[in-house]
């Protein structure tokens, strides 16, 4: 008996102990029982697919399973070498006739599938191209996933999201609180920039940035930055820093790609976030969905994220007066990226 209650008494003080270190070091007792998850990348091969994968591989929970999809052949060559990194992640490559089964059973999908901007190219060049393709794929995932949760990469965003949106629609699956356009690079550039400019901890910076996903549509809440303060000219000289900050890449790398390995470690910091709403946890990231009764028919907000993807739609807060005047002024341009995309399925 008295050996029983010192066993008991020695486990209770081993998970006291515990709960104290996972308080002091701001570790949540969920981070250490991680669900598997299934995340399938649809473009796997592409210059952002394998930034994003090798970062999903090394960042998903023990026990998931990383499917890779891709139209081009070397696709199983980035699985086997992305399953020579030693983490308890399981990864398989698909080609171009798998894509079901690259689907099946997939809690969430990020589809970067699709041609990068080059020098030259706008956004209607893109989405002539890059239509058809996310159609495709959306409909992969209707019949393989219905119900995982889609993050949207490729571009235009502001016209791919409500491609798949419909293509659910028609199949009678659709669920708004499960499809996302993918705009963290527009956070992560402005975080940044912003640290860049102020001398500060980008650690400790947070941007709010709500909208599209495409030039002046693009609106960082520069106003709403916690413990830095702006001048006037700072402010008109940083916005369209963030707003172009995509053709800066692609002309620096003289027509060799685009924003690739930054974009990649957006959406993986946008999928963990996903994983972490999924296993129960309160999260509030920013991404472009469907509004009711909102700015346009689908906006970047920040969201609260759960086990049913978005869980609620929050404010964005309190505008300036120069972020209200370029709000305003591009919701023409925006409206107009949406109806593009919802005409190309009609």
């Amino acid at each position: 008996m008295v050996e029983n209650i010192l066993e008991i008494d020695r486990i209770n003080l081993f998970l006291v102990a515990n709960f104290i270190i996972l308080r002091a070091t701001n570790v949540s007792y969920l981070k250490l029982r991680r669900i598997p998850m299934k995340v399938a990348v649809l473009g796997a091969a592409g210059g952002i697919g394998q930034a994003l994968s090798l970062l999903l591989k090394t960042g998903l929970p023990a026990g998931s399973e990383l499917s890779l999809y891709d139209v081009a052949p070397v696709v199983p060559g980035v699985a086997v070498d992305l399953s020579h990194i030693p983490t308890d992640v399981k990864v398989a490559g698909f080609g171009a006739d798998e894509l079901n089964k690259a689907l099946e059973g997939s809690d969430i999908v990020l589809i970067p599938a699709g041609m990068p901007r080059k020098p030259g190219m706008d956004r209607a060049d893109l989405f002539n191209v890059n239509a058809g393709i996310i159609k495709t794929l959306a409909e992969g995932i209707v019949a393989s996933c219905p119900k995982a949760l889609v993050g949207i990469i490729t571009n235009p965003v502001n016209g791919t999201v409500p491609i798949v949106a419909e293509v659910f629609k028609k199949a009678g699956t659709y669920d708004a609180k499960r499809v996302f356009g993918i705009t963290t690079l527009d956070v992560i550039r402005s975080e940044a920039f912003v640290a860049e400019l102020k001398g500060v901890d980008v650690a400790t910076v947070k941007v709010p940035v709500i909208g599209g996903h495409s030039g002046t549509t693009i609106l960082p809440l520069l106003s709403q930055v916690e413990g830095v303060s702006f001048t006037d000219e700072e402010v008109a000289a940083l916005t369209p820093r963030i707003q172009n900050a995509g053709t800066e890449v692609v002309n620096a790398k003289a027509g060799g790609g685009s924003a690739t390995l930054s974009m990649g470690a957006a959406a993986a910091r946008f999928c963990m976030s996903l994983v972490k709403g999924l296993q129960g946890e309160e999260v509030v990231d920013y991404a472009y969905v469907a509004v009711e009764n909102g700015d346009a028919e689908y906006f970047a907000h920040p969201v609260r994220l759960g086990k049913n993807g978005v869980e609620e739609i929050l404010s964005y807060g309190e505008l300036s007066a120069f972020e209200t005047k370029a709000k305003n002024d591009m919701l023409e341009t925006l409206k107009k990226d949406i109806k593009e995309g919802v005409d190309f399925m009609a």
